[in-house]
């Protein structure tokens, strides 16, 4: 009888122990610095895709896939292979 009381008045479990990954505040679109920096920057990479550009100038990944594009258009860099997931570029 004390066993079944005991197991009663213990703490409710609580479900939710993973860790929550808090959210980037990325650009949506480029200020003059930040535009300057990446025109110089990104064709000096070896290999160049929309994930490693988010992580290194904290933009958002629409931003990057369009800015490739245009770096790919003027031709400053070149496709190496583009799937509908994630495009690799390089350095021309």
């Amino acid at each position: 009888m004390a066993a079944a009381l005991a197991g009663a008045r213990s703490k409710k479990k609580k479900w939710n122990k993973s860790k929550s990954k808090e959210k980037l505040n990325s650009k949506v679109l480029f200020d003059e610095d930040s535009f300057t920096r990446f025109q110089t920057e990104v064709p000096k990479m070896k290999v160049i895709h929309p994930s490693a550009l988010v992580e290194k100038f904290k933009i958002n990944f629409s931003l990057a896939r369009a800015a490739l594009e245009q770096m790919v258009e003027s031709g400053k860099i070149a496709v190496v292979e583009k799937h509908n997931n994630q495009q690799i570029y390089t350095k021309v």
